[in-house]
């Protein structure tokens, strides 16, 4: 078993109430181990409110407050992994490890037992956590790519993650005359272009060119603003990549399918009615992006939300793309 080390958290930034970009560093005189991007690493908080798994006789799952003798509520250690958003070149110049994290909710609104213990955090007051000295994970363009020509990186919400640290890795890469012929799509989509980390260093990293590398950036439930942005496309990625091949959205599939079953199609009209219409930013075209998806050389990696890696894999198999995913 790994060992436990101490750290601190030297830096957080707030997206939003629900999402965070945390660096920690580990005690002086230590270093992390190497890494390659899209690896991970488990963190843990000791003060986190402790659960007990509760199965229902219908099946269902449910976590609720462990309580002492006393009904108060537990408190103690939670381990969790979570994939590393800097590059392995940041950390061996600077020392830390950076992550997206989103603040999980359960569905009584609870929120996630690590999650709330690292978003309670200060790093000038309580910053302190441990993590475990390994650093693992195949999620890696080494083990993924296997000679494809066309690597098309999907993340939906923190799923950017992993992506992050390999465009960042490659951009340095690149900067240090390692360029390769490889072509590098990424697509990121979260709710408002607040949310959408790293957006401007991704913005920059694809104006520079240094290596072959197109970033299509867009926003899910897009306010006002949002709508007057035309760097920013609209719509959930994997219905963004269904219109690039002039397939269904995925609501208008899943009415197709209940009509035809003769279900009760009244819920899924009026999520579909509240979807957003997928709209490529203006300086990209649906041309230029298939260009840089044939089949004979494309792998489309993804990370994020498990219903949105699934459609995305069924997008990729409809066109028969290669698919590759984040599962751990």
């Amino acid at each position: 078993m790994a060992a436990q080390k101490p750290g601190s958290v030297t830096y957080r930034h707030d997206l939003s109430p629900y999402l965070a970009l945390f660096r920690i560093m580990p005690e002086h005189g230590s270093s992390f181990p190497p890494y390659k991007g899209g690896q991970y690493i488990a963190l843990r908080r000791d003060n986190c409110k402790l659960t007990k798994r509760i199965i229902h006789p219908d099946k269902k799952i449910e976590y609720i407050p462990e309580l002492d003798a006393q009904g108060n509520q537990k408190y103690g250690p939670v381990s969790h992994s979570y994939s590393i958003a800097s590059a392995p070149y940041e950390t061996q110049r600077d020392g830390y490890l950076e992550f997206y994290v989103i603040l999980e909710l359960q569905e009584t609104g609870e929120p996630g037992r690590l999650t709330e213990s690292l978003f309670n955090l200060d790093p000038q007051t309580d910053n302190k956590l441990t993590y475990f000295e390994k650093i693992a994970g195949d999620f890696t363009l080494e083990s993924r790519v296997q000679g494809a020509k066309n690597v098309v990186l999907v993340g939906t919400g923190t799923g950017l993650a992993p992506f992050a640290s390999m465009v960042k890795q490659l951009h340095h890469e690149a900067t240090e005359g390692k360029a390769s012929d490889t072509r590098y799509t990424l697509f990121h989509t979260n709710r408002v272009i607040g949310e959408l980390a790293y957006h401007e260093e991704l913005t920059n990293i694809a104006a520079e060119k240094k290596f072959d590398f197109v970033y299509v950036p867009s926003v899910s439930r897009p306010k006002k603003p949002d709508y007057e942005n035309k760097n920013i496309g609209k719509g959930r990625a994997n219905n963004i990549l269904r219109s690039l091949f002039d397939m269904p959205l995925r609501e208008e599939q899943e009415l197709q399918a209940a009509a035809s079953q003769g279900k009760d199609t009244e819920e899924i009209k009026a999520f579909l009615e509240r979807t957003v219409r997928p709209v490529l930013p203006a300086h990209i075209s649906k041309q230029a992006l298939l260009g840089r998806m044939d089949p004979a050389s494309t792998v489309i990696l993804t990370c994020g939300n498990p219903l949105a890696m699934a459609d995305i894999q069924y997008i990729a198999e409809s066109n028969k793309l290669r698919f590759e995913k984040e599962d751990w």
